[in-house]
C-alpha cells in the first residue's frame, strides 16, 4: 500500500472509502496541533456541560423514548456500555471484510467534524484498526436506518472497548486478546461516545460506497458486453450514430453511444445492412444503460454528502457552547441512492438477458448454431452449448428485478414510537449489493456468450472484428476459450465474476 488517505478536515471521495475497503490505500489521522485543538475542544465542552449538570440527551438521559429518564452523574461513565450492551443483537451473515473496513472508514469520517464530542484517541483507535486491520465481526441484519446503524454500529464500540470477537490476520479472534497483542489497552468510552459511535449512517453509507463503484464498472462492462453483441448478432451501427444522439442528448446516454461507436470502430461510409433495425436490446442498449449513467452523478452526490457529514445526535458546537439536537443520523439519502440503484441494476440486468435470449435463439440471430454450440455436424444433436446458461441467467435476472422492490417505503414505528418513521437505509444498501451481485452473474454469462458468438462468426468467415474488441477477445482467450463439446461452465463463470469484481479488463478512459 502507498495511497494515504487522510482523515480530518478534508472530504472523503467514494474512490477513498474502496480502496481502504480493499487494502490498497491506507488510512492516517490529521495530525497538526490546530486540528487536534479543535477535536478537544468539543470533549472538552461536553465535560463542562457535565460538570453543570445540564440536561444531555444520550448523556444524562436513557436513550431514545427513554430521554425521559433521568441518569445521575454518578452513572453516567456506565451509560455507554450499556448502549452497546443492549444492542448487541445483530443477526443474519457477517459483513465481509471489505465492507466492514468501509464501515470503520465511514465512522471515523464523521467523528472527524469535531462536534461529536469525542476524543483525539477515539479516532486514533479508529485508525489504528484500519491500520492494522483489526476488523469487528458485525452481522449485517438489525438496522432500520434511524437512529442510524445503531444495532451493527455496537460491534465497533464493543470491539473498542475489548469486548465481543474481530477478524486479524485471517482468524476469529476475542478482541481483548488483539487488544492485548498489540500492545493497546481497550478504551473505555466516555459520555456520548458510544452514542457518537452508533448514533449515524456508517454502514449503511459504506456499502452504498461499495454499491456505486460496482455499479460504474457494470455500466463500462455492459456497454462493452453489448457492443460484442452487435457484432456477433451482425447488428446495424448505424443505431449510435453520433448526430442522432444529438438530438436527444442526455448526456450519459451520448456517452455510452460514444463507447458503442469507439468498440465497433465506427466509420464513414458504413456498409450496406441487410437489416435496418434491431430488436431494443440492441438498438436502445443507449437508452437503458444512459439511464444509469446520468443517474451516477445524483447518486454520488447523495452518498458523498452524507459520507462526509456529522450524522450522530446530539451535536455540540463548542464555539458557541451549544448543544444541538437534531436528527442527522435519518439515512433517507442514501435509502433513495440505493432504492435507485437496484431499479438501475435491474434494467441492466434485463438488456443483457434479452441479448443473450437472442444469441441462443436462431429464430434470432442471424445464422448462429442453436444455443451457440460449437460442435461439429456429427456431435451437434447432443451438445447443447449456452442452453442451461441462459436459463440460469433468466433465473439470476428474475430475482434482481424482484429486488427492485423499495425498502425505503417500507418504514416501521419501532422503539415505543420515538422512531416512528425510519428510512430503511441499510437494508436499501444491502439489497443493491445483492442486484448488483445478480446483475454481475448476468454480465459474466453473456460475455462468455457474447464471446462464443464473435468466435462463431470469425470461424464462419468474418474477419472485420473492430479493433478494440478484438483486444478484449485476445484477454479472454486465456480464461475462456471456445465451447466446442459440451462442458461444464460454472469454474469459468467463477473466474468470470472474480475478473468483473477486480474491475480485471480496463474499459473505457
Amino acid at each position: 500500500m502507498t495511497d494515504h488517505v487522510t482523515f480530518g478536515e478534508a472530504q472523503l471521495t467514494i474512490e477513498q472509502v474502496v480502496a481502504l475497503s480493499q487494502r490498497s490505500a491506507r488510512a492516517q489521522l490529521q495530525g497538526d496541533a490546530a486540528y487536534r485543538e479543535k477535536i478537544a475542544k468539543g470533549a472538552r465542552f461536553l465535560d463542562t456541560l457535565l460538570d453543570k449538570e445540564g440536561v444531555i440527551y444520550g448523556v444524562t438521559t436513557g436513550y431514545g423514548d427513554s430521554c425521559v429518564v433521568a441518569v445521575p452523574l454518578h452513572q453516567v461513565e456506565a451509560l455507554p456500555k450499556h448502549l452497546f450492551t443492549f444492542h448487541g443483537c445483530g443477526l443474519g451473515k457477517l459483513l465481509d471484510e471489505a465492507s466492514t473496513r468501509a464501515v470503520l472508514a465511514a465512522r471515523l469520517q464523521s467523528l472527524c467534524h469535531g462536534v461529536s464530542g469525542v476524543r483525539v484517541e477515539l479516532l486514533e483507535r479508529l485508525q489504528a484498526f484500519l491500520e492494522h486491520d483489526v476488523l469487528p465481526l458485525i452481522p449485517e441484519e438489525g438496522s432500520v436506518g434511524a437512529s442510524g446503524d445503531l444495532t451493527p454500529l455496537s460491534y465497533v464500540a464493543a470491539t473498542l472497548s475489548g469486548e465481543r470477537e474481530v477478524m486479524y490476520k485471517g482468524e476469529r479472534r476475542s478482541a481483548a486478546e488483539v487488544h492485548k497483542e498489540l500492545g493497546w489497552t481497550p478504551l473505555i468510552l466516555r459520555p456520548k461516545e458510544a452514542l457518537a459511535l452508533m448514533n449515524g449512517t456508517a454502514v449503511m453509507t459504506a456499502l452504498a460506497c461499495l454499491a456505486y463503484s460496482r455499479a460504474d464498472y457494470l455500466l463500462q462492462l455492459a456497454t462493452r458486453i453489448t457492443a460484442l453483441n452487435v457484432v456477433a448478432l451482425e447488428g446495424n451501427p448505424e443505431h449510435f450514430d453520433e448526430r442522432l444522439f444529438a438530438a436527444k442528448p442526455h448526456p450519459g446516454q451520448t456517452q455510452v453511444a460514444a463507447w458503442l461507436r469507439q468498440d465497433l470502430a465506427v466509420a464513414e461510409p458504413l456498409p450496406p445492412l441487410h437489416r435496418l433495425q434491431d430488436r431494443y436490446s440492441l438498438r436502445c442498449a443507449p437508452h437503458v444503460l444512459g439511464v444509469l449513467a446520468d443517474s451516477l452523478g445524483l447518486l454520488r452526490q447523495f452518498i458523498e454528502i452524507e459520507l462526509n457529514s456529522a450524522n450522530d445526535n446530539p451535536l455540540f458546537d463548542a464555539e458557541t457552547e451549544r448543544t444541538l439536537h437534531g436528527g442527522h443520523f435519518y439515512g433517507g439519502h442514501i435509502a433513495f441512492a440505493m432504492d435507485s440503484l437496484k431499479n438501475l441494476v435491474g434494467n441492466v440486468a434485463d438488456l443483457l438477458d434479452r441479448q443473450l435470449a437472442l444469441l441462443v435463439d436462431t429464430r434470432y440471430n442471424h445464422g448462429l448454431p442453436s444455443n451457440l454450440s460449437g460442435a461439429p455436424a456429427e456431435t451437434a444433436m447432443i451438445n447443447h452449448g449456452f442452453k442451461a446458461v441462459q436459463i440460469g441467467t433468466s433465473a439470476w435476472t428474475a430475482e434482481a428485478l424482484k429486488n427492485t422492490l423499495p425498502a425505503s417505503v417500507f418504514s416501521r414505528s419501532t422503539e415505543c414510537h420515538n422512531q416512528d418513521k425510519v428510512s430503511m437505509g441499510t437494508i436499501a444498501a444491502r439489497d443493491a449489493l445483492r442486484s448488483l451481485e445478480l446483475t454481475e452473474q448476468v454480465a459474466a454469462a453473456t460475455l462468455l456468450a457474447a464471446n462464443q458468438g464473435v468466435w462463431l462468426r470469425e470461424r464462419a468467415g468474418k474477419t472485420d472484428i473492430p479493433a478494440p474488441l478484438a483486444a478484449m477477445r485476445e484477454q479472454l482467450a486465456t480464461d475462456f476459450p471456445p465451447v466446442i463439446e459440451d462442458r461444464a461452465l460454472e469454474a469459468e463463470l467463477r473466474l468470470c465474476l472474480a475478473r468483473i469484481r477486480s474491475r480485471h479488463w480496463g474499459l473505457y478512459a
